[in-house]
């Protein structure tokens, strides 16, 4: 019988050790922790994103701002505004939600970002940081991820890791984590070009479906105890619920579940491991870590 990965219960127990950690920052009379998310537009998963991190800082005691611009936002006006969060003393950590309209550049956003509150972990000199090993603000998705593992006390030593997406935000960084000294997973990373997928895939101790495909993963790609995290959240319209919407992940859950030693449901795995990321990564730009 499969285990359920709980993204959700973790990150509680993430954002309670968090909370502690503000009031002793609080009793010693230091800075409390600020986080800031500057949105474009009025993307309907970006809403719900943006909203639900505001709503964990109100939980573990940050202060947090939102900053709105509309869709037509010049790019100068964004990249003013990033440069003064930059300045901004009281602000610890920030991030801009993703994805940014097509006359926005994201990677010149990205590159915007001082190094030193980038809560997202996307700035090449973070990921540089990563590469290497050294300390630094982690990519959201990757470290919820790489945590999920660890809290769960899953083998990853020696083991056969298949990453299918090499996204510069999900795929290629959670793919260097794994293979890290300390995690010592033995990585193959997947995408469209790749030939013979389902071969690559079934053969895989650990599965990290980050592609944005709706239930790309099937049955017959999944071998017997194999642990799936699926990373994907994609929108498609359902009469079940009174949104009128559900997400769906990259993985057919309801056949693959029954396969595995250890599975994400979506959503309530990796989505809440993603946002009390970037909580620990602006507690570590407050202390100045």
């Amino acid at each position: 019988m499969y285990k359920i990965i709980d993204g959700k219960k973790v990150a509680s127990e993430i954002k309670k050790e968090i909370a502690e950690e503000v009031i002793k920052l609080k009793a010693a009379g230091k800075k409390i922790p600020h986080l800031a998310a500057i949105l474009v537009g009025n993307n309907g998963s970006s809403e719900t994103y943006v909203a639900n991190k505001v709503k964990d800082c109100n939980e573990v005691g940050f202060k947090s701002t939102l900053i709105r611009f509309w869709n037509e936002v010049e790019e100068t006006v964004l990249l003013g505004k990033i440069a003064e969060l930059n300045n901004d003393q009281d602000v610890d950590g920030f991030i801009v939600q993703l994805p940014l309209p097509a006359h926005i550049s994201e990677n010149k956003v990205i590159e915007a970002i001082d190094p030193r509150k980038d809560a997202d972990g996307f700035h090449p000199v973070n990921i540089g940081k990563m590469v290497i090993g050294l300390s630094g603000y982690l990519p959201a998705t990757p470290y919820g991820i790489v945590e999920l593992i660890k809290r769960y006390s899953i083998e990853t030593s020696g083991k056969n890791c298949v990453v299918i997406g090499r996204s510069n935000i999900v795929g290629r960084p959670v793919s260097i984590l794994l293979s890290q000294k300390g995690m010592d997973a033995t990585v193959t990373v997947i995408h469209r070009r790749t030939k013979n997928i389902k071969d690559i895939v079934r053969n895989a101790d650990i599965i990290i479906a980050a592609i944005g495909s709706p239930a790309f993963v099937k049955e017959d790609m999944v071998k017997e105890g194999a642990v799936v995290i699926d990373v994907g959240t994609t929108r498609v319209i359902s009469h079940e619920t009174k949104s009128g919407f559900k997400l769906v992940g990259d993985v057919d859950f309801e056949k693959v579940a029954p396969k595995c030693s250890y599975i994400t449901p979506v959503p309530g795995g990796v989505g809440p491991m993603t946002r009390v990321s970037l909580l620990r990564n602006t507690l570590m730009a407050a202390k100045k870590i």
